[in-house]
């Protein structure tokens, strides 16, 4: 087992390892909207530029541990206004990802996110 912390993505909220890899799997930490660059910096507003930073902070991620989308095989996705917010993440999320290779997913409404983040996801990729 490995506890990968990536080169230029954002700092930790709390305690915990970007990634972990594991018998041929990656384990992604769950990502906020937070800016790399400015980690003090007010998230973005709305779901969209939110849903936009976070996966950018995914791909951070994924790639500085030897991966990309290509290899996600499972995704989950925490919003704290589902269903006022639940068209326009999908929307977002999607162009992501190549046509027809989409991971599988689960998408979960929830009262709070750290930092007062509209969204939240981790992934399980394939090495």
């Amino acid at each position: 087992m490995e506890f990968l912390m990536a080169a230029g993505a954002p700092e930790p909220v709390a305690p915990y390892s970007h990634a972990v890899r594991a018998g041929g799997w990656l384990f992604v930490t769950g990502q906020l909207a937070t800016d790399p660059a400015a980690d003090a910096a007010p998230l973005p507003e709305g779901i969209e530029a939110q849903t936009v930073r976070v996966m950018e902070n995914l791909r951070l991620v994924l790639e500085g541990c030897g991966s990309g989308f290509a290899s996600v095989v499972m995704a989950r996705a925490f919003l704290t206004a589902f269903e006022r917010d639940y068209a326009a993440f999908n929307r977002v999320y999607a162009g992501y990802f190549a046509p027809g290779r989409l991971p599988a997913r689960t998408t979960i409404g929830v009262t709070a996110l750290a930092r007062g983040g509209l969204v939240e996801i981790d992934l399980i990729a394939q090495l």
